[in-house]
């Protein structure tokens, strides 16, 4: 039976995949910084460990054979200097031990399979971005995606393979954006932000941890956008939650400087603009269960 080692498993995207894998009887080791999270489940076993200080039970890696990563420090919280800090090292030291330990060890794992994020692509409005563009965000958050990456690419200097999930706006009930824009809604004060064009490539949540398990199960590597095949303005993100929800629409725009004053620079993440292609993982033979916006979101709030 098929174990593998999850980083972030009691995370939002974590549990959805955790739940994939006991469906499709592949067993699960994770790693947490918390001991009264450990479970000693056959399935389903815990093992401790500490970044910061560089400590890992490295008995997590026994029968393992691919990784999923996924740990990382919430972009949603202000970015404050320090905070922003913790947001790459969260990724980088994360993956620095697992590589430095696999390669102490000479565990033989043969995969990982790291989330990502469309941020590294530019904001445009009329660009259509796909796993080739090489074209790279100078924000904060493409500085990010840059680094994080870069720290995964390393495990291929050793044999292992690498994919990379690059995620978009995940939709969930259960925690990420789709509760914060919803709840304005819910009380009759939604609206778009900005002048509503900019583009959100979205994914729902069961669907991208289908997406890393499938990942894992057929072996990928390389390059990969988690993100449904039909991307759409904030207009019409807003407008589609609203109907949903059956709540009228009817403020104004609102403007940038006015988020900008609420959550600092962290205000990007409503304002930028990134129109990503999924077709490259639908290639490989995988099926979006979600294509479109207002049945995802059904789903979601039914």
């Amino acid at each position: 039976m098929k174990t593998v080692l999850i980083t972030g498993a009691t995370g939002l995207i974590g549990k959805e995949i955790v739940q994939i894998c006991h469906e499709q009887n592949i067993n699960v080791h994770y790693l947490t910084t918390s001991k009264d999270k450990i479970s000693t489940l056959d399935n389903y076993r815990g093992f401790y460990w500490n970044p910061d200080k560089k400590e890992i039970d490295a008995s997590c890696f026994e029968g393992v054979t691919s990784i999923i990563n996924l740990v990382g420090a919430s972009i949603s919280k202000r970015w404050t200097d320090s905070y922003k800090k913790e947001i790459i090292t969260s990724r980088t030291q994360t993956a620095q031990l697992l590589f430095d330990t696999i390669t102490a060890h000479n565990f033989p794992v043969k995969q990982i399979v790291s989330a990502s994020a469309i941020g590294i692509y530019p904001d445009s409005l009329t660009k259509y971005y796909d796993e080739e563009d090489k074209e790279k965000s100078d924000s904060f958050l493409g500085q990010v995606v840059r680094q994080w990456e870069a720290s995964v690419n390393q495990f291929s200097s050793v044999g292992i393979k690498v994919a990379k999930i690059r995620i978009g706006l995940v939709l969930s009930k259960d925690g990420g954006a789709l509760p914060e824009i919803a709840k304005p809604i819910r009380f009759g004060a939604g609206a778009p932000f900005g002048s509503g064009e900019q583009w959100q490539s979205w994914i729902h949540v069961k669907d991208l941890a289908r997406l890393f398990v499938f990942a894992v199960t057929n072996d990928l590597e390389g390059i990969y956008n988690g993100v449904a095949p039909n991307p759409v303005s904030n207009t019409e993100l807003t407008k589609t939650v609203a109907k949903t929800l059956h709540k009228p629409l009817f403020l104004p725009n609102i403007p940038e400087f006015a988020m900008k004053l609420v959550l600092g620079e962290m205000h990007i993440l409503l304002f930028e603009s990134q129109r990503v292609c999924g077709s490259k993982i639908e290639k490989t033979g995988f099926n979006f269960e979600y294509h479109h916006l207002e049945p995802a979101l059904l789903e979601i709030f039914s």
